[in-house]
């Protein structure tokens, strides 16, 4: 049995849902599940869900020319993710998106996706506050990148996801934070961040 508890809490923090539209919601939705490393999304595919991450931590990252990844976002349980620009505008994949460990997904298709936000004002409302949310925290993202020195910026990312960073790889925050794993490790041990 599929339990939807948290998805729907995670709605219901933004919009209040009547039976039918919980109903619904709940009709469309996909239960995936992941093994970890597992691939949910590939740069070069078509990217057609929206996921909202029931367990599991996932990964979102591109590769430069070299194969170098550097991590876009980490997706931990109760969140959601996909490669939004290309979501929305029907493009092909621009990063992978990796289960970082064994994780379960609810996925909602593109056509799923604009039925909700059709059918239901309410749900064009919670959509609305997801993206102010989102792009706000790249905001102050790009903001702190720009301005903060590595160390400053290694400190904030502990200190706001705490789980996150004692659930994934030095090297995998290093991407994060745009420095090497040896400048983070230098880091931590100069600064007593663990």
């Amino acid at each position: 049995m599929i339990d939807f508890e948290l998805i729907l809490t995670n709605v219901g923090r933004h919009v209040e849902l009547d039976a039918e539209e919980t109903e619904y919601f709940i009709s469309l939705l996909k239960f995936r599940r992941l093994a970890r490393k597992a691939l949910l999304l590939k740069e070069g595919q078509a990217c057609r869900y929206f996921y909202y991450v029931h367990s599991g931590t996932l990964r979102a990252f591109c590769r430069d020319d070299r194969e170098r990844e550097s991590t876009i976002m980490f997706a931990p349980a109760d969140w959601w993710v996909t490669d939004m620009y290309c979501f929305l505008n029907g493009r092909k994949a621009m990063m992978d998106i990796e289960a970082l460990e064994a994780s379960a997904v609810f996925q909602l298709s593109r056509q799923q996706f604009d039925a909700l936000l059709s059918r239901s004002p309410k749900f064009e409302r919670w959509f609305r506050i997801l993206m102010q949310n989102a792009y706000t925290r790249e905001q102050l993202r790009a903001i702190d990148n720009l301005s903060l020195p590595a160390e400053e910026r290694y400190r904030r990312f502990v200190e706001k996801y705490p789980l996150i960073a004692a659930q994934v790889t030095q090297k995998q925050i290093a991407s994060y934070l745009g420095i090497t794993p040896e400048f983070l490790s230098a880091i931590r041990k100069k600064s007593k961040i663990v």
